[in-house]
């Protein structure tokens, strides 16, 4: 694109490039009408979230009650294939390898594996559903020692959500995106001041996580979200390149255990509700999160965490994520926040839905996923 048309075309402004950010940046740059928009994403990176996340993608046997955030999730899980074909990433970056679910107590297990089945009948994306022995699921993850029993979702994936991020944005740099790596704010009337001054756009996407509350605070309005801190660790086990094919075990109520590629190991995530914006590593998270695993390999040692990853989440009150436009200010002011844990699987369609609602100007209800944006900002 030929920058000195610029002045030209429709101005997007996206305020942070965690995971609803950059899919929105990628999209703005890929669906039909993107060729008469020019999209400004500011990020200064601090705390992302997606950046401290290697998360699961498998959000159909969650024992949330919440049907709007399962609609949200299931859909989202849904384009993820679709967007990684969209943007061509790679293996590294998500590779769909099944998910096994387990529970403490078998008639649990076995309820679970009914449920699998009736909700995998309407439900294409979650392939195959299978019951697995502690013996099947060993020979499935050779390097437990201790395998459960568990349910097999086969369409559940592994993604890395910095790798993500970094891809998504990098494949819209070439078109249309110019990134800002800077902190920015608003002024009352909803422009944008950065390094030059006040910048007025046509359509703006807030999307800054635990800090919308003081992104948001010059135009009058509260966003309740709060904060929450999350660590997890990578551990070096073994230069194995299958790995990466391995599938993912998501233990009831533990840390998940998620294999990638040379034998990394990665174990999360701690949810501490103190730990607020600080994003200092600990010893007692480290603690925490090898303890877990070590339930599962019992060979594990705290000499093989090569590294320590630290991100802020935002939550809701009602643990729900919101999005659309912020209608007391402005419908063309969008916003999208409260992902919580599951920021992975709902990050991105509420990227790609907010970025189509810019191009095709507002043709989508979103009543199906989200409560109003009214209910969380006012």
């Amino acid at each position: 694109m030929n920058k000195g048309s610029d002045y030209f075309l429709r101005q997007v402004a996206i305020i942070g490039g965690g995971i609803i950010g950059a899919t929105a940046a990628f999209y703005l740059s890929f669906l039909k009408g993107s060729e008469s928009v020019h999209v400004t994403l500011y990020d200064d990176g601090t705390g992302q979230a997606t950046k401290a996340a290697s998360g699961i993608i498998s959000p159909w046997l969650s024992k949330r009650r919440n049907k709007r955030w399962y609609a949200l999730a299931k859909r989202g899980a849904e384009l993820l294939p679709q967007l990684v074909m969209d943007a061509n990433l790679g293996a590294d970056v998500y590779q769909q390898t099944g998910t096994i679910v387990t529970r403490k107590d078998h008639a649990d297990l076995l309820r679970l594996y009914t449920e699998a089945q009736r909700r995998a009948a309407d439900t294409p994306a979650m392939g195959d559903i299978v019951l697995l022995t502690a013996d099947q699921v060993g020979q499935r993850m050779p390097f437990i020692t201790n395998p459960p029993e568990g349910v097999f979702v086969s369409g559940g994936a592994k993604i890395d959500g910095s790798a993500f991020v970094t891809q998504l944005l990098r494949n819209a740099e070439s078109r249309n995106l110019t990134i800002v790596k800077q902190r920015v704010k608003l002024d009352r009337h909803g422009r944008v001041i950065d390094h030059t001054g006040q910048r007025q756009f046509d359509n703006m996407i807030i999307a800054t996580g635990a800090w919308m509350k003081d992104t948001l605070a010059p135009l009058g309005v509260k966003a309740a979200i709060r904060p929450q801190k999350g660590q997890l660790i990578d551990l070096s086990l073994a230069a194995d390149h299958s790995w990466m094919k391995l599938p993912v075990l998501m233990p009831e109520g533990s840390s998940d255990i998620i294999p990638f590629a040379n034998g990394k190991l990665v174990i999360g995530a701690t949810h501490e509700d103190d730990g607020q914006f600080d994003l200092t590593p600990t010893q007692s998270a480290q603690s925490e999160l090898l303890g877990n695993a070590k339930v599962f390999i019992n060979t594990l040692s705290r000499n093989q965490i090569v590294n320590v990853r630290v991100g802020t989440r935002a939550y809701t009150p009602d643990f729900g994520p919101f999005f659309g436009s912020l209608t007391t200010i402005s419908d063309s002011i969008l916003v999208g926040g409260g992902l919580g844990s599951s920021g992975l699987t709902t990050g991105p369609i509420i990227g790609y839905l907010l970025a189509k609602s810019i191009l095709q100007r507002g043709l989508e209800s979103f009543e199906a996923y989200t409560k109003p944006v009214s209910a969380y900002i006012h």
